[in-house]
């Protein structure tokens, strides 16, 4: 792990040099991406906690932040029938997110920036910063900005997906090749309307069934789509964060403690 890096994740940080950063305007990073939650037979479970952590590293190294460790548990129940995956209920994930990002926002950090990569967790996320009370807080959903937009349009040939699919694993393929097993990558049947409900390996009569765990056509997936996916992903983020924080010292945003104060 390289120095720059290191020196933005509060895990690898003592409390006081924590605290040094925070005061000298250091903004935060929270990422959301599991760490547990079945991604195909091709891709790992952590494939979420992985293009979460690899982005908020992008982000901190454009503005000054600090990372704290990502939120690995979440609210995924479209894929609890597949073994090893872990879904959270939506009260007890919303909980975590607003206990974690309370404590995080009364350390007086400037802004914010809660890190999203998964779908289902969008509003349970929403309503757990609804509840903070303060305004220098940002939701930031990955797959949002309008260059990913318009580079997953250009570029997909699957004619259906949103996990597991053409996209993702070129993302991954771009990111940890590695951990990809191309061999074992196995498109699904489209089901009827956008995307689906809960996943089934196990009920061949169910519309939403997949053998493999994907909804899409992985196999279409390549390490140039990816990085092309990745680079306007990034540009989107850093145009959003930026913003924000512009936005911020003009207007005077305040955190929950001035609000209470």
């Amino acid at each position: 792990m390289d120095t720059e890096r290191r020196r933005n994740l509060v895990e690898r940080l003592s409390w006081d040099e924590v605290a040094r950063r925070i005061e000298n305007g250091a903004a935060a990073i929270l990422p959301i991406g599991a760490a547990a939650k079945q991604h195909g037979f091709h891709l790992p479970l952590d494939t979420d906690r992985i293009q979460a952590e690899w982005l908020a590293a992008q982000i901190a190294g454009r503005i000054d932040a600090l990372i704290w460790p990502t939120v690995a548990y979440g609210h995924y129940p479209a894929f609890v029938e597949y073994a090893g995956s872990a879904s959270l209920s939506a009260p007890v994930f919303e909980s975590v997110v607003e206990e974690i990002a309370t404590a995080i926002v009364g350390y007086g950090c400037r802004a914010l920036f809660v890190l999203d990569t998964g779908l289902s967790t969008r509003a349970p996320v929403d309503r757990a910063l609804a509840q903070l009370g303060a305004d220098n807080v940002l939701h930031v959903k990955i797959h949002e900005g309008a260059r990913y937009r318009r580079a997953a349009k250009e570029l997909a040939e699957q004619s259906h997906g949103s996990h597991a699919d053409e996209l993702e694993t070129s993302l991954m393929l771009a990111l940890a090749p590695h951990l990809v097993d191309m061999s074992r990558a196995e498109a699904s049947p489209a089901v009827k309307g956008e995307t689906p409900g809960p996943l089934t390996p196990s009920d061949l009569s169910s519309p939403n069934y997949s053998r493999s765990g994907s909804y899409g056509d992985p196999t279409l997936a390549t390490a140039g789509k990816g990085e092309i996916l990745l680079a306007a992903m990034v540009e989107d983020l850093a145009d959003q964060v930026t913003a924000f924080l512009v936005a911020g010292k003009q207007v005077g945003r305040k955190t929950k403690g001035d609000i209470s104060a």
